[in-house]
């Protein structure tokens, strides 16, 4: 009997000690157990290794900006400080550089490099709200000292905003606008015109609402009017224009920035890009591929983390606004800030007070009776009854709109 239950004997090869072959069913049925243990452990392997290579190379394709983050670290000590936990100031750098493949069309590369937008952008603490703040590059301001390229230190000067940027990069743009609001910035983003281009093409294109149709040689616009989607050439022309489109101000082209981001924040929020990998990676991959941040955000982690929390805030709570300004007294074609309202909008960025904003609003409002001027700041509330509660008073209101506005109304 022992030599039959081996695999020559007379119950048949591989029955085991089992008449009805039920042995070699469990047998074969163990082996596709393992089979397929092995497989889904490989499947499992092969998902989590190519993960680790999309985060790899996501991760990598950020530029830490370690050498403003020394700079900054140099002058520590007069950097104003943060007021309130967990509200987070960004600064928002876009360069004008010629350098790299995608850039050289749009002039020669002088080698030098200037802020052509700037944009402070304060989250609220619970990001219950986002305000995004254009500074005019032609606004004149006080520079510091900084540290040029080639290792030598300027002066402090009184110069136009975007010298600040030509002169000592993110660092000495950092240090000037702190100085001229005293907000505390935490973080800062610089993305060229590839960079921008290349999240507008990520996105599927972003529309904007055209109230009269544009035909701008320099930017090789040419668009009807109405709805229009851009891709990201067209945008880069878009934004950018400014001669032709508009009154030909800078102010005119930051109004005309401000609604394209207000846009593409709706189509980002509209199109669940955040949530679908799918759509997701080629915006990651894009974005991460033109930013230079500061070091503490020059990681997927520390991105994911700041959008983590921008991507529940209600279109109509992120808002855009150009601080209020008006041309330099000593030059039509320079700003200057238009006191004391862009004073109580610095106030409130700084302690994370909330405004508001409107597209109603005039550019230098006139003083009311008690002095203040007008919608950029307080009204003072009427003598309350006795025992009564005072009303809280309103958000001072700036010239802006929100993501959710759509321009074509």
């Amino acid at each position: 009997m022992r030599e039959a239950a081996g695999s020559g004997g007379p119950l048949g090869p591989g029955a085991g000690a089992s008449a009805d072959g039920w042995g070699l069913i469990r047998r074969r049925r163990r082996r596709w157990v393992r089979y397929g243990a092995l497989a889904a452990g490989v499947a499992v392997l092969g998902v989590g290794v190519a993960g680790w290579v999309v985060y790899a190379k996501l991760d990598g394709n950020i530029t830490p900006d370690d050498a403003a983050a020394a700079e900054l670290a140099r002058y520590a000590r007069e950097r104003p400080t943060s007021l309130v936990k967990d509200a987070q100031n960004i600064l928002l750098i876009g360069s004008d550089s010629r350098s790299g493949d995608g850039n050289r069309k749009y002039g020669r590369d002088s080698g030098t490099e200037r802020s052509d937008t700037t944009i402070l952008l304060h989250l609220a603490a619970g990001r219950r709200s986002a305000t995004a703040v254009s500074l005019p590059r032609d606004l004149m301001v006080d520079v510091p000292g900084c540290l040029r390229p080639d290792g030598k230190r300027t002066e402090p000067m009184f110069a136009m905003f975007n010298y600040a940027f030509q002169t000592g990069g993110s660092a000495c743009t950092i240090r000037t606008v702190e100085k001229l609001t005293g907000v505390r910035i935490d973080h800062h983003v610089v993305v060229d015109f590839s960079g921008f281009k290349e999240m507008v093409d990520a996105v599927d294109g972003v529309e904007v609402c055209l109230k009269e149709p544009i035909d701008d040689k320099a930017a090789k616009l040419r668009l009807p009017a109405g709805r229009v989607t851009l891709d990201g050439e067209q945008a880069l022309g878009y934004v950018r224009a400014r001669k032709s489109l508009g009154n030909g101000s800078d102010t005119d082209r930051m109004d005309r920035q401000q609604r394209f981001l207000g846009a593409l924040v709706n189509k980002v929020q509209s199109n669940d890009v955040l949530l679908n990998p799918v759509k997701l990676y080629p915006l990651l991959d894009a974005a991460t591929s033109s930013l230079t941040t500061d070091p503490d955000l020059a990681s997927l982690r520390g991105l994911y983390e700041l959008v983590r929390g921008l991507r529940d805030i209600p279109t109509e709570h992120v808002q855009f606004l150009t601080v209020p300004r008006e041309s330099y007294v000593y030059n039509a074609n320079r700003d200057q800030l238009v006191e004391p309202e862009a004073e109580k909008l610095f106030e409130r960025l700084r302690t994370d007070e909330p405004v508001a904003v409107s597209q109603e609003i005039p550019t230098k409002p006139a003083p009311t009776e008690s002095g203040d001027y007008g919608p950029f700041a307080f009204r003072a509330p009427g003598p309350a009854a006795s025992g009564a509660v005072s009303p809280t008073p309103p958000a001072p209101t700036f010239r802006g709109n929100t993501a959710a506005e759509d321009g074509c109304g």
